[in-house]
């Protein structure tokens, strides 16, 4: 699906920065960048992920058996010297750590509060 040099072109962005586990992840599950992003920006289920201050959010999966795709994520600060906390916020990068298929109904697990949820819209 994607050549290796095609694949690194693709993946530069000044806003989400991509791990090689995420991008071979993707490769593996036949994800696209844009897929990510949807998950990211509209998801259907947001909890908190496996690593600290990690959050995996999911959609499903257009499929004709249920299938949920999912992505974790770390939102991590530019370095910007900037005073203001809007503006450090504004500059937060989304580190995609990884991202995966899940056959059928995953279980549901701690949901993230929704002041949290609300300052990530902001950002998108």
């Amino acid at each position: 699906m994607f050549g290796k040099n095609n694949f690194k072109k693709q993946i530069k962005n000044d806003k989400y920065s991509w791990t090689r586990h995420a991008q071979d992840k993707m490769r593996y599950y036949r994800l696209t960048e844009a897929r990510i992003k949807r998950i990211i920006r509209n998801p259907a289920r947001t909890e908190e992920g496996v690593l600290d201050n990690a959050i995996a959010c999911m959609q499903p999966a257009e499929s004709k058996n249920y299938s949920e795709i999912w992505t974790m994520y770390l939102l991590e600060k530019s370095d910007d010297l900037s005073f203001s906390s809007l503006r450090k916020i504004q500059n937060s990068r989304f580190k995609i750590i990884t991202a995966w298929r899940y056959p059928g109904k995953s279980p549901e697990r701690e949901p993230i509060p929704a002041e949290i949820l609300r300052e990530i819209k902001n950002l998108i």
